[in-house]
């Protein structure tokens, strides 16, 4: 290892090859931070929300589309980049009010209604979105599903039942991924049996599988401006 100043700043590998040591890192478009938290990766993933919607804005904002069709549009593209890497992260509740003041900036633009006119609810309402608090638990009890079918012998099992060992620092423990999940199922009077059957807790967790296919494609309106138009297909 090479030191400076008393602190180590990197790690010999070997073969001449040294890796930096720094407070956070992206990897997979998951920003992983030394603290072990998600506050950098919903900071993170919050912006790229924001310039995601700020590029969809002509399609978002079009009056000519009805808010059901930009909700989903909202939901598929700038929704889903808001929340990836999502099921991972050991969210604190300042994480989860984060995520909601920067959606209903998003859904406030979207509808073309000012701040504070009207509550979240009747505001999410309008174009039929879910609160994003509720996709963030389902993506992590969907992942938690996932990990628990996999074989006792998976390295992804094992991290997840696997314990530091050492002593912890004084005050308050941070509340972990899994102590996080495992709330979420007593919330919700999951079973962590009843994961092993896929479909079941796909249906318990609020997951539809069979939905019919859809598929975006652009029309004209009758101003001549592009629009979008969702169109159901149903395979042979």
């Amino acid at each position: 290892m090479r030191e400076s100043s008393n602190w180590c700043t990197s790690v010999d590998i070997g073969g001449d090859a040294n890796l930096e040591l720094v407070d956070k890192f992206c990897y997979l478009g998951d920003m992983l931070s030394v603290d072990g938290d998600a506050d950098a990766a919903v900071e993170t993933r919050i912006q790229i929300g924001l310039n995601k919607f700020r590029q969809l804005v002509p399609l978002l904002t079009n009056k000519d589309i009805s808010l059901t069709v930009r909700g989903r549009l909202y939901s598929s593209c700038v929704r889903s980049s808001m929340l990836h890497g999502s099921e991972t992260w050991p969210v604190r509740k300042e994480n989860e009010v984060a995520l909601q003041r920067a959606e209903m900036r998003m859904v406030r633009w979207m509808c073309g209604v000012k701040y504070k006119t009207e509550f979240q609810v009747e505001l999410r309402a309008r174009p039929e979105l879910e609160d994003i608090i509720s996709v963030l638990q389902r993506n992590r009890l969907r992942w938690y599903g996932h990990v628990l079918r996999k074989e006792d012998n998976d390295w992804v099992k094992k991290c997840m039942e696997c314990e530091v060992e050492g002593t912890r620092p004084r005050g308050r423990p941070k509340k972990t991924w899994r102590e996080i999940v495992e709330k979420d199922c007593r919330v919700n009077g999951l079973n962590t049996e009843d994961a092993m059957d896929r479909s079941r807790w796909r249906k318990q967790i609020g997951i539809i599988d069979d939905h019919d296919e859809c598929e975006w494609v652009y029309v004209s309106s009758g101003t001549g401006s592009p629009g979008l138009s969702r169109t159901n297909s149903t395979e042979p």
